[in-house]
């Protein structure tokens, strides 16, 4: 009963700022009943935003932003599902704009010495008190350390845990009764969004995870001389505060300022896009959150990127989906994309093959017969997501992070490199990996690893099996045999390991 005073509370709070704006109009798929957005708009008489002028996504963008952090967060989360809200909201909420007036310098201070009980004399030789920058979670400080290095504290919002708790506990109770009214939405599996979100959120407010993310990427990307991350102060890191070593460099989107600086704006479109592959197709790690705020470049032309706490992971087989996918596209060949999916099992089997290629068709080539500075592979694969509908394809999350990347990514190489297709550049680097992965040798080696993980996994599916198979055989009375009648760890797995070298070496000789 109190869960649901308190929301309908809030639900009001929502209301008027929806209704203030005019922004029911971008919602879309997710717009409610007639009735129900009448009543929304008496709620808001009185309460009118600027809304003059403005498309209905960019009023929708506004109203998230009174609304509050995880608002701001649900509107960056919204910016991916075309298949939602249409391509021209998802647009403008791309655009919204994760910023929040900085709380104090006092209290950021208190919360640095709150976090290590450590006087901030002894960890920091100087600490500014105005912050570099703010957002919905965090705030960033310059600093220095005791030991006289340059470095950027971010510390967490006071209050925060408590705020983002409330509003996404709200956002669950308003999914689950979405799922339960309007069985059409189910597909698009609305509670899983939100828990979604929420882990997502979980995460971004343990700055620790951001640390382990930034010192993965960091590792993973030593071999990239031209991208750089900044290394993880652990000493002076810990749940609500990170410190990293501090970034010089023009921002990116400056587009002037990098001509002056005399350097090369298309080796640094050819360098994100090489990154890019190499986070998404090796790696299976990237970085889901490069807008132009978050990436520097420095006077050699290389990339520095900051803010680590919306991270993105692929894992083998779907890397391997997805790069058969973009080929399919970029070579017109749409049986493949449509295969692809099918293998993927992101399309249920019983549709047809024939009808999704001729679907991927349909959006490919208006988007593939433009100049090759203007085709957005972003956008080719939004407008593949609204057509999922029609073949019962469920919503995968990881693959609208990516989408939402590259959106995202495709924007920064345009605004340096009008007439560059940075999908272009990185197109050689897809074709080598997949060969790569298409060998003989590259097929058996993982279908050794999987089938190693199998065998690992065989004792305990047996040991499932046996109980409830014991318990039919024998009935209520049956027990499990004494533990002294059990053989010898090393006898009872010796045919495991016998089957897994004879497999092995089966698939040498194969090899051979």
């Amino acid at each position: 009963m109190f869960r649901g005073l308190r929301n309908a509370v809030r639900l009001w709070q929502i209301s008027r700022a929806l209704a203030g704006y005019r922004a029911l109009a971008a919602l879309g798929g997710l717009a409610p009943p007639r009735a129900v957005e009448i009543l929304i708009r008496i709620v808001g008489i009185g309460r009118a935003g600027p809304a003059a002028g403005l498309r209905p996504g960019e009023r929708l963008a506004l109203a998230f932003q009174t609304l509050g952090p995880v608002f701001v967060k649900l509107g960056q989360l919204l910016s991916v599902r075309t298949d939602l809200i249409g391509e021209a909201t998802a647009d403008d909420l791309s655009r919204l704009q994760d910023r929040l007036p900085p709380f104090a310098g006092d209290a950021a201070r208190a919360a640095v010495v709150a976090e290590f009980e450590r006087p901030l004399e002894r960890m920091f030789r100087a600490f500014d008190a105005e912050a570099v920058a703010a957002a919905s979670i965090a705030q960033v400080h310059r600093a220095v350390t005791a030991e006289g290095r340059e470095v950027a504290v971010k510390i967490l919002r006071p209050g925060i845990e408590r705020a983002f708790a409330r509003d996404l506990d709200l956002l669950l109770w308003l999914a689950e009764r979405l799922e339960a009214t309007r069985p059409a939405l189910r597909r698009l599996r609305p509670v899983e969004a939100v828990r979604t979100l929420g882990r997502t959120v979980e995460a971004e407010m343990d700055l620790r995870f951001e640390a382990a993310a930034a010192d993965e990427l960091r590792q993973n990307l030593a071999d990239q001389d031209a991208f750089r991350v900044p290394t993880v102060d652990w000493t002076r890191t810990g749940r609500r505060v990170l410190t990293t070593a501090w970034v010089t460099g023009i921002p990116i989107d400056e587009r002037r300022l990098l001509i002056d600086a005399g350097l090369d704006l298309r080796a640094i479109v050819a360098n994100m896009a090489k990154v890019f592959f190499v986070s998404v197709f090796r790696d299976g790690f990237f970085h889901a959150d490069l807008h132009p705020g978050n990436l520097f470049v420095d006077r050699d032309g290389a990339i520095h990127a900051v803010d680590f706490g919306i991270m993105g992971r692929l894992d083998k087989r779907t890397r391997r989906h997805l790069a058969e996918m973009l080929l399919g596209f970029l070579t017109a060949d749409y049986r493949r994309v449509a295969e692809a999916h099918f293998r993927a099992g992101y399309v249920p089997p019983h549709q047809s093959v024939e009808a999704f290629a001729q679907a991927a068709r349909s959006i490919a080539e208006p988007i593939l017969g433009l100049p090759l500075e203007r085709i957005s592979l972003a956008r080719l694969l939004a407008q593949l997501f609204e057509i999922t509908r029609r073949f019962d394809m469920e919503t995968r999350p990881e693959l609208l992070l990516l989408q939402k990347t590259m959106l995202v990514a495709e924007g920064v190489g345009r605004h340096l490199q009008p007439d560059v297709n940075m999908w272009d550049l990185a197109r050689p680097l897809i074709e080598e990996w997949m060969a790569e992965w298409a060998a003989p040798e590259a097929r058996l080696r993982d279908a050794a690893f999987d089938l190693m993980r199998g065998l690992e996994r065989l004792p305990q599916l047996l040991a499932d099996i046996d109980g409830p198979v014991g318990a039919l055989a024998g009935g209520p009375s049956a027990r499990p045999p004494p533990v002294a009648a059990a053989a010898p760890p090393g006898k009872a797995r010796w045919p495991l390991w016998a089957g897994a070298a004879a497999a092995l070496a089966l698939i040498a000789a194969l090899a051979g």
